[in-house]
């Protein structure tokens, strides 16, 4: 069955809405009146035959289709815009969409993405970040670039690098700290990830003290604490390098950081050219 065609004001009308969740907002940005951006979801909803919001007393929140439809539309939008911006300098510019959790990218990109935009001015990067739980799809990145084991379900992964966890602490700790058993007296700082702790004090053969320190969920917010004097961080030392003390020489790996992107979507040359340039940059 061929559907009717689809009005492109809807269609922006309902990414505009979900973006935001508000009609408000949306037509705001759209410069159209609530009432007239409604009608156009309505009328969306109508051609597609199922509800793309649940109306709530305040604001909107998106049902099982419209979370389906809104990737989609973003994907769109974007190849749209990108094609579009081809066409304002001549220079083919392409926009590239990388998530990448918050200690990678202070500790590692961001120091050398001068290197990248030097080499490959036709692309326009946008970064963001997160604390390692990212929905490709959802976001509309073209890549994430996390912290595990590399199984993401439905991703493709590469390797970066493998980024081993080690004690990190200020000057007066680590003077404190003569073996590993000494951090029994400290305040142990943790991510959410309960298994980094013993499986370090494993590798010290040393027995793990109750874990009941603070727990956050950014290494960098959590090293930040113990240059602070707060406690001791377990950190992959190599996004710290010249930060506070490392009071042992131990250290346990868990995980690396991998470049991941939706097996469905498919390369565009402003990917390819980040994937190159990283992995590059990765092996130095």
């Amino acid at each position: 069955m061929i559907r009717p065609y689809l009005p492109l004001n809807s269609l922006r009308a309902f990414e505009a809405a979900a973006r935001h969740l508000s009609f408000t907002k949306a037509a705001i940005e759209l410069c159209v009146t609530p009432a007239a951006l409604g009608h156009q979801v309505k009328a969306l909803e109508d051609r597609l035959g199922a509800p793309l919001f649940r109306r709530l007393p305040r604001g909107l929140a998106l049902t099982d289709e419209g979370r389906a439809l809104l990737p989609v539309l973003r994907d769109a939008f974007d190849r749209v815009a990108a094609a579009l911006a081809r066409f304002d300098d001549g220079r083919g510019r392409e926009m590239l969409s990388v998530g990448a959790v918050g200690t990678f990218a202070i500790g590692w990109l961001l120091p050398r993405l001068s290197a990248f935009e030097a080499a490959h001015p036709e692309v326009d990067l946008r970064l963001t970040t997160n604390n390692n739980r990212v929905d490709i799809a959802e976001e509309g990145l073209d890549f994430a670039i996390r912290f595990g084991d590399g199984a993401w379900h439905g991703t493709e992964a590469i390797l970066l690098f493998d980024a081993p966890l080690t004690p990190i602490c200020d000057a007066a700790t680590a003077a404190r700290l003569r073996e590993p058993a000494d951090l029994a007296k400290e305040t142990l700082l943790r991510s959410y990830r309960n298994e980094e702790w013993p499986a370090w004090f494993e590798a010290a053969g040393a027995e793990p003290p109750p874990l009941v320190g603070p727990v956050f969920d950014s290494a960098a917010l959590m090293v930040e604490a113990a240059l602070a004097a707060r406690g001791v961080a377990l950190a992959p030392a190599r996004m710290f390098e010249g930060k506070g003390e490392r009071p042992f020489e131990i250290a346990v790996d868990l995980g690396g950081y991998w470049l991941t992107r939706l097996k469905s979507k498919r390369p565009t040359p402003a990917m390819a050219a980040f994937e190159s340039w990283i992995r590059a940059a990765a092996e130095e």
